[in-house]
């Protein structure tokens, strides 16, 4: 186990820069263009700190836009995520979107506003929409994201209200979360204008920071079963954050509704 923990420390100190940016919007396939609606700094760093005043939509935001995304309540919305700004670092870049190393769970959430152009971040109530985490296969959200040459999928649940609304997606990077402070987030926030006929404005609210503690038991973890594979030693892994919002027609996953990922109960 000794020998496990150096290599996995020097696999960590190598990989300390293969990180990652959500860029891009698509809704029922269609890509929505290169940070239309998103708002993305120009660093790939994470955020480590769960207390970090920027834990909503990212610190340091140099690219914002104007434009709101249409997005029909039930349509497939996809989640681009790139190595840096504009996607690989290099043409054979092995890092993008995310060294493979970095195991984790893609997480979306809302938070409703006036106008998604122009709101702030602060004070803002989210509640979680969707969420990969890892699968009966010993899969993670991060595996299914590079699989998909960075896009990560989910369904923006039926029921959900019209109105201007910040969705974040996070990806959770779990290789050096065995200690506090050692999970890597990464998230920032698109603008959009859900449409449709939907009543459910949110439930189960959270802020961030303030959603997660240091010591949740999916933030500090070892993911790593006895032989160094990141399966979580076969247990169930429990998503950080509130429960995913359900509408009449059941339960929101991302990608696809059949992983075996434990959730809060209800």
């Amino acid at each position: 186990m000794k020998t496990f923990s150096l290599l996995t420390l020097a696999l960590a100190a190598y990989v300390a820069n293969a990180h990652t940016i959500f860029q891009k919007v698509s809704v029922n396939g269609a890509d929505q263009g290169q940070l239309k609606g998103v708002r993305a700094p120009d660093s790939d760093n994470p955020i480590q700190d769960v207390n970090d005043g920027q834990m909503a939509c990212n610190k340091d935001i140099k690219h914002t836009d104007s434009t709101v995304i249409n997005i029909p309540a039930g349509a497939k919305v996809g989640a681009w995520w790139g190595h840096v700004i504009g996607g690989k670092q290099s043409s054979n870049d092995p890092d993008h979107p995310i060294a493979a190393s970095h195991k984790g769970p893609i997480i979306a959430y809302l938070a409703k506003v006036d106008n998604a152009a122009t709101a702030g971040t602060s004070g803002l109530r989210w509640f979680k929409i969707a969420e990969d985490g890892l699968d009966s296969s010993g899969k993670w959200g991060v595996d299914r994201m590079i699989a998909n040459d960075g896009w990560s999928y989910f369904t923006l649940p039926s029921c959900i209200a019209p109105g201007n609304y910040l969705m974040r997606v996070e990806l959770i990077a779990l290789h050096s979360a065995y200690s506090a402070g050692g999970a890597q987030f990464y998230m920032e926030c698109a603008q959009i204008n859900v449409t449709g006929s939907g009543t459910n404005t949110g439930s189960d609210f959270v802020s961030f920071p303030g959603a997660y503690q240091s010591n949740d038991p999916g933030i500090t973890i070892s993911i790593y079963d006895n032989n160094g594979n990141p399966n979580n030693g076969g247990k169930a892994y429990i998503v950080p954050g509130p429960k995913v919002l359900t509408c009449a027609s059941g339960r929101q996953s991302l990608a696809r509704g059949r992983y075996a990922v434990k959730r809060r109960e209800e």
